[in-house]
């Protein structure tokens, strides 16, 4: 059996400004901004699941996602969309085969959001 574990532990997304992209964040998937910046550069966002890990130390142009590198999760994608749009969200694409729809934040990483 391999010493590594077949599971992901954490996601890192790079930000510009760790402290805008705390409160972009956490007012997106309506959770409380009460976690400590650490180290000046790194918030971990209080996520059900796999962690996601917000760093402005690691920021740089070529570091952005281009592609979603995670999807979250939603159980109405029309209302996910709409509210994206209501918060004037950048949408990339629209509504893919019912399932799937990705966007950008404010930093330009590529995200998606799709249907469990």
């Amino acid at each position: 059996m391999p010493p590594i574990l077949n599971e992901i532990g954490t996601v890192f997304i790079p930000v510009r400004d760790i402290v805008k992209a705390r409160d972009w964040y956490c007012e997106l998937l309506g959770v409380p901004q009460d976690g400590e910046i650490l180290h000046g550069h790194l918030y971990v966002l209080p996520m059900k699941g796999t962690s996601i890990v917000l760093d402005s130390k690691i920021f740089a142009e070529e570091h952005l996602f281009k592609v979603p590198a995670f999807h979250l999760n939603t159980k109405d994608i029309e209302a996910a969309y709409a509210y994206m749009q209501e918060k004037n969200v950048e949408l990339v694409t629209g509504i893919e085969h019912g399932h799937w729809f990705n966007f950008k934040d404010p930093d330009g990483n590529i995200l998606m959001i799709c249907m469990c």
